[in-house]
């Protein structure tokens, strides 16, 4: 009888982790993912490193679990497909979409005895987002599934203005999370994607089809649970997605004419791009056919105008209504402080002496309930209601007390759901009022 080996590799001697330095010295991610339990089913982890947070319907087994002091997605998948979508966030990572951060691709898995286990792609959780079923209340509200659509259809015209095409485009791909009393969209699945130098017209229908196939099928899975309101048309509502793609597409693409004499209207036109939140890198200008006439076709557009603003003034990292929304406030501190003050010395001094005392203001137990930069956007609203049921101007600390007592611990805490950790649904509460902050 043959002694039994003792050198047998064991698991953890199999596995590799592929990823990219953190730039944090105290965070490895590929050290720190080596103390999951790899050896067993992802849909077998033990509760005690999975983190309660509701997901999304997924092709695939994922669970979110704790990985040092952060929150990681795991996703099982081929190896081939973990890679695929790896090195495609990783590319995305570079660009204005907003979409979920990779981590690394964990391969060679077994179980103890040696068994093959499928290979695992690991995302950074995205901090205060929800998936769009946790977004609803007890029943899906036109208003919100509006806003859902025109978040979608943002997300998908920044996607294919850098030339991404998506082939799966669905509410069930995305994450959104609050801005400024709409919502930004997340891209968070890219396993079809595909990252081009441009896209072409049947390219982007094509992407619009699966969108309106996909929504459509959504909405009417949540009638059949009882989740949406019964005149929510499952037909129809798609539409609303479709048609706010192509207003902006349009707007953002579409050429305009104008006299040689009156230049200025071509800058009217890339000022109204950046009112909306995109800014026009590069352009052709040629003569039309008309007489005397020019015309200008943005050729090259990038999302995020006023995020990259505000970081650059304040270090602030949030979504784009936030930001439209923080700037307003900066320019107006600065107008009242001194109208002869520049914006980055009024961005120094708002941060300093409005907008860290905000968040520090708020009590510990709840500030994950929003993000700063939301909370932020609340709360300028709240005041400015208070103030105009006073007929005057609402200290800020009385209005920030306001606030935190009536609003805030009234909501749930989006940064730390709790659920059970193999569940993917929870009910959410309604969400406030108009004015209500």
């Amino acid at each position: 009888m043959a002694p039994p080996e003792t050198n047998a590799p064991s698991p953890a001697d199999r596995l590799t982790v592929t990823g990219a330095p953190s730039g944090d010295a105290t965070e490895d991610p590929a050290t720190a993912l080596l103390a999951l339990p790899w050896s067993t089913p992802l849909e077998e982890w033990p509760e005690d490193v999975l983190a309660a947070l509701p997901r999304g319907i997924s092709r695939h087994v994922v669970r979110f679990a704790h990985v040092g002091g952060s929150i990681v997605a795991v996703k099982e998948t081929t190896e081939e497909l973990a890679f695929r979508e790896y090195r495609l966030l990783r590319r995305l990572a570079d660009r204005p979409p907003p979409s979920v951060e990779p981590v690394a691709v964990v391969t060679g898995r077994t179980r103890d005895h040696g068994t093959p286990l499928p290979a695992a792609l690991v995302t950074r959780h995205l901090r205060f987002s929800l998936p769009y079923r946790a977004v609803f209340s007890e029943r899906l509200q036109r208003p919100t599934l509006v806003r859902l659509m025109e978040a979608l259809a943002t997300l998908l015209v920044e996607l294919h203005l850098e030339g991404f095409f998506w082939g799966d485009v669905s509410l069930s791909n995305v994450l959104f999370r609050r801005d400024a009393g709409g919502f930004a969209a997340h891209l968070v699945d890219a396993e079809t994607g595909e990252l081009r130098e441009r896209l072409s017209t049947g390219q982007r229908a094509h992407d619009l089809e699966v969108a309106r196939v996909n929504v459509g099928g959504e909405l009417l899975d949540l009638l059949a649970s009882g989740l949406a309101d019964p005149d929510v048309d499952p037909a129809a509502t798609p539409d609303l997605m479709v048609d706010s793609y192509r207003r902006l597409w349009e707007e953002l693409t579409a050429p305009v004419a104008f006299p040689r004499a009156e230049p200025w209207r071509m800058d009217r036109r890339f000022r109204r791009l950046g009112e909306l939140g995109f800014e026009v890198e590069e352009y052709s200008l040629r003569a039309a056919e008309a007489p005397g006439m020019m015309t200008a076709r943005p050729t090259e557009v990038l999302a995020g105008f006023h995020r990259r603003r505000l970081e650059r003034l304040t270090g602030l990292h949030v979504q784009e209504n936030q930001a439209r929304r923080l700037l307003v406030d900066i320019d107006a501190a600065r107008r009242a402080w001194d109208p002869y003050l520049d914006m980055e010395g009024a961005a120094h001094r708002w941060v300093v002496e409005v907008f860290d005392p905000v968040v520090h203001s708020v009590p510990l137990e709840l500030r994950a309930k929003l993000e700063p930069a939301e909370i932020m956007h609340q709360l300028l609203e709240h005041r400015w209601y208070l103030s105009e049921a006073r007929g005057a101007a609402v200290p800020l600390q009385e209005a920030v007390d306001s606030y935190v007592d009536t609003i805030l611990r009234a909501r749930r805490d989006e940064d730390a759901l709790a659920l059970h950790p193999t569940t993917t649904m929870l009910r959410a509460v309604p969400d406030p009022e108009p004015g209500a902050g």
